[in-house]
């Protein structure tokens, strides 16, 4: 199979257009460092401030995501050491007639709480690992880890208090 050349002449009408170099390989058929080298042969570059400017704009969304995410991470691990000091059920399905069985605890049960602890302390580190990446907002960052850390410490005393000394 014979390689078709490259229609420099072309290629310049289309640089003339400001068309970028993917543009220019995809109107031409061939590979964009083939436009590449041309262009750097004939003296030409692209502009490239569109993809600087695409690429400023996703970090932005990124960072976006970022801090929704932590504070959906947040709200819930929140949510979680709220409830284990309230009654909670537990329950069971099962037996050969498949009955459903519950009992109303006046709190979770240790190894709840010792999921909701690891769960948030997990949460906290995560939260905290973003809040490292960010540039801005540290005076905001520094708040929401300090209520966090209150917030674990005063679980953390909790769960001793109530797990007793032969399990702990």
């Amino acid at each position: 199979m014979a390689q078709a050349t490259f229609d420099a002449e072309r290629a310049r009408e289309l640089y003339d257009q400001q068309l970028s170099c993917n543009a220019i390989a995809r109107e031409l058929g061939c590979a964009a460092s083939t436009v590449s080298r041309w262009a750097k042969a004939a003296g030409l570059s692209f502009d490239r401030s569109k993809t600087a400017a695409a690429v400023a704009a996703h970090t932005v969304d990124l960072a976006a995501g970022r801090i929704r995410l932590a504070e959906k991470m947040l709200a819930a691990s929140e949510d979680m050491l709220d409830v284990i000091d309230g009654p909670y059920e537990v329950y069971n399905f099962g037996g050969k007639d498949n009955t459903f069985e519950s009992r109303v605890l006046d709190s979770a049960p240790v190894e709840v709480r010792r999921n909701v602890i690891t769960t948030a302390g997990i949460t906290f580190d995560k939260l905290t690992r973003i809040v490292e990446r960010e540039n801005g907002g540290l005076e905001q960052a520094i708040g929401v880890i300090d209520t966090l850390a209150v917030g674990f410490a005063a679980a953390a005393d909790r769960l001793r208090a109530e797990t007793p000394a032969d399990e702990a």
